[in-house]
Order: structure tokens, then sequence, then C-alpha cells
């Protein structure tokens, strides 16, 4: 497994990611949507349909100066391919896209969050320590649920 912080050294705007994983598609796909998996390695999530449209929540217990609460409209699901929905914490207004390609040893994941305004450069320094924490607990979750009976199907 790999992991690239792709968001450009100037960028204020969109963070980028790119985890070569060694799993395949169909696995990564599952830990992107399936609501107890998304609970162990992103937030717990309360709702969640793909279909484009759908509104749903993260929420994550409330922490100073946020309510821990994220809301979501589902904007695009492809399975196994791209998944893409609104990330919205009080006025930040964010777009989250996660591209899975299939490669010869398993998944190439881009994970892609913009539409952050320049007034706010502190969360989206926030935001990407967040997606770098948050990485790696996919990639741990997906170690982990390979190697155990109740492996990923």
């Amino acid at each position: 497994m790999t992991f690239a912080d792709r968001t450009a050294p100037a960028q204020t705007e969109s963070i980028a990611f790119e985890f070569d994983l060694q799993h395949g598609p169909e696995k990564v796909w599952r830990a992107l949507t399936d609501p107890v998996l998304l609970g162990e390695w992103l937030l717990p999530v309360i709702d969640l349909h793909l279909e484009p449209g759908a509104a749903f929540t993260f929420r994550a217990p409330p922490q100073p100066g946020w309510d821990g609460i994220v809301n979501c409209r589902l904007l695009e699901s492809d399975a196994r391919r791209k998944l893409s929905y609104t990330w919205i914490v009080g006025d930040i207004d964010t777009v989250v896209t996660f591209t899975l390609t299939p490669t010869v040893s398993g998944t190439r994941l881009s994970v892609v969050q913009s539409g952050f305004k320049p007034s706010q450069k502190r969360n989206f320094s926030g935001a990407r320590y967040g997606w770098k924490m948050m990485g790696a607990r996919l990639v741990d979750l997906l170690t982990n649920l390979h190697t155990k009976s109740h492996e990923l199907a």
C-alpha cells in the first residue's frame, strides 16, 4: 500500500490524496458505502442511501467549535468506480469525491475534497489533516478485514 498527498503546495481550494491499495474495487467500495464500516474509519453515518439526491448525515461527538454533524447529499454513485457527495459543516460547503481505479495489484483510490474558499485556510488545513488520519484508518480497516473471518466479500 502506498499513500500520497497530491495536494499542490499553493492549493487552498481542494485537497487530494491517492492510495494504492492491495484490495479489489469491490472491497474498497464496500468500505466506502457500508454504514458499519464507514463508522469504523470515517464517521458514524445515518440514513445513507446510494441514490443521487439522497440526504444523509455523519455524526461525531461534538468538539469545541463543531457540533459533530456533517450534512451530506449524494451527487454520484457509480458502483466500484466513483462516489461523490456534498460535505457541509457550518458554512463550509465542499464536495468529497472518491474515484476507484482497478490496478494489477488492487485498487488506486483517489480522494478529493473541493470547494474551500480562500477565507477557510484553517478549515482546509484541518480537513487535510483529517483525511490523512482517516485514510490511515481506512487502510488499517481494509487490512484487518482482509485477515479476519468476516473478510469483505
